[in-house]
């Protein structure tokens, strides 16, 4: 089954087997693929995605009319759509990954052991990835760019609300392969709604090598729990900006602002403010204003339904909510321990900024926060790898082993010791 994969009606563990075993015949065709080859596959993916740009926004056109009639959230429906600047970041993705060092193949430093042998450790691909993904149509061309950079074979299975914008953008995908003379099972796209689809990639240990998610938490724990394969997870983003007592004013509001306004649907958006008891009465009357003129909701601590009494109570439930919306917790906290111990508690492992003036605080705060990104005075919502410079990225790992934060195409790969020797032998 090629990328320009359509409608399918035969059986979805069937479907599913095939593709592992095509997946795995491209394996070592991908490996040793060189860099000039993989990138001129990736520029002429984005020059289709490019010319393509009416044909995507006709077929997303008709999965977003699809998705009113079933209800989907408005953060899903924003997640979904495409429009001419998201087209656009798309190809520009596909150029940037282009444009990067090719990791495989890439060697460390040679160190000599006292036996007389040279040890050294090479990049090479994870081999067979499995992403399964919700309404991001994005992510089929930002997976199947960073898995075919780092030499791997990617099977991709997209949510049924996005199953023509996918379908469109595999047949960009399929000709950039074609015209580069790369296998067509290279990027394999499971179309069909069949949730067996996504079982039986879960336990097909033998064609693939690590299962990536990227969704809503219950498709992230599904796969946590019920997968065989390996999993690189990408958990709810919880995440916290924190006003310590010593934050410039002006840059606190405009941090914590562009935190939850700049898109409410991404993972990277704040959902819970902590403000430092000696500067709440400073930040929040002001910060609060510009929310609420925004259209976000406010759900405060009882300290902050003081300064803010607009605010509506927060429950216990609201420090451990990702909305993904206009929803906002704030909390007034005695400083930065107190804002360490929330982020330590209720904290998805995401993101977490910090708005000081304190450098001693700064280091403290990126010390002791167990997050995959931690920021100092800059917004949440610069966590995403083609800002960190990736290009593009498969997903943001909350994970501790193997990859943690974005994933982006070194982060595909793994490592294999070289060891040289002289005819050595060991006595």
């Amino acid at each position: 089954m090629s990328t320009a994969s359509i409608e399918i009606t035969e059986d979805p563990v069937a479907i599913v087997q095939k593709c592992g075993e095509q997946a795995s015949a491209s394996v070592a065709i991908l490996a040793s693929a060189d860099t000039v080859t993989k990138n001129n596959a990736l520029l002429a993916m984005a020059e289709a995605i490019d010319a393509s740009a009416k044909q995507l926004l006709v077929a997303n056109a008709q999965d977003l009319e699809n998705a009113k009639k079933t209800g989907i959230s408005d953060a899903l429906f924003d997640r979904l759509e495409l429009n001419p600047d998201r087209i656009a970041s798309m190809s520009k993705g596909l150029r940037d990954i282009a444009a990067q060092a090719d990791p495989v193949g890439a060697m460390s430093a040679s160190e000599r052991q006292p036996s007389g042998l040279e040890i050294a450790r090479m990049r090479v691909p994870l081999g067979v990835i499995g992403v399964i993904y919700e309404s991001r149509p994005n992510v089929t061309a930002d997976a199947a760019a960073l898995c075919l950079k780092s030499g791997n074979a990617v099977i991709l299975r997209g949510g049924t609300e996005a199953r023509l914008s996918n379908v469109a953008i595999a047949k960009c995908i399929a000709k950039g392969l074609a015209e580069a003379g790369l296998p067509e099972h290279a990027v394999q796209l499971i179309s069909t709604a069949d949730r067996a689809a996504v079982g039986a990639m879960l336990i097909m240990e033998e064609h693939i090598d690590v299962i990536i998610p990227r969704g809503g938490k219950g498709l992230t724990s599904r796969i946590s729990r019920d997968a065989k394969v390996p999993v690189i997870k990408h958990l709810d983003g919880i995440c916290h900006v924190y006003i310590d007592s010593s934050a410039d004013k002006n840059k606190a509001i405009d941090v914590a602002f562009n935190s939850k306004t700049y898109r409410y649907g991404i993972c990277g958006s704040m959902e819970t403010l902590l403000v430092a008891e000696s500067e709440a009465a400073n930040v929040l009357p002001g910060l609060s204003d510009a929310l609420v003129k925004h259209g976000v909701e406010l759900r405060g601590c009882s300290r902050t339904q003081k300064i803010v009494p607009s605010a509506g109570a927060a429950t216990e439930e609201d420090w451990s909510t990702e909305y993904l919306g206009p929803i906002l917790a704030i909390k007034v906290v005695d400083g930065i321990d107190a804002a360490m111990q929330h982020i330590a508690q209720y904290g998805s492992g995401h993101t977490d900024a910090i708005v000081t003036s304190d450098i001693e605080r700064a280091r403290k705060f990126v010390r002791q926060v167990d997050s995959s990104s931690v920021m100092v005075n800059a917004a949440t919502c610069f966590a995403d790898g083609a800002q960190y410079g990736l290009g593009a990225e498969i997903g943001i790992s909350t994970n501790k082993m193997h990859v943690r934060g974005p994933v982006g195409a070194l982060a595909l790969t793994t490592e294999k010791y070289v060891v040289t020797g002289n005819g050595t032998t060991r006595s």
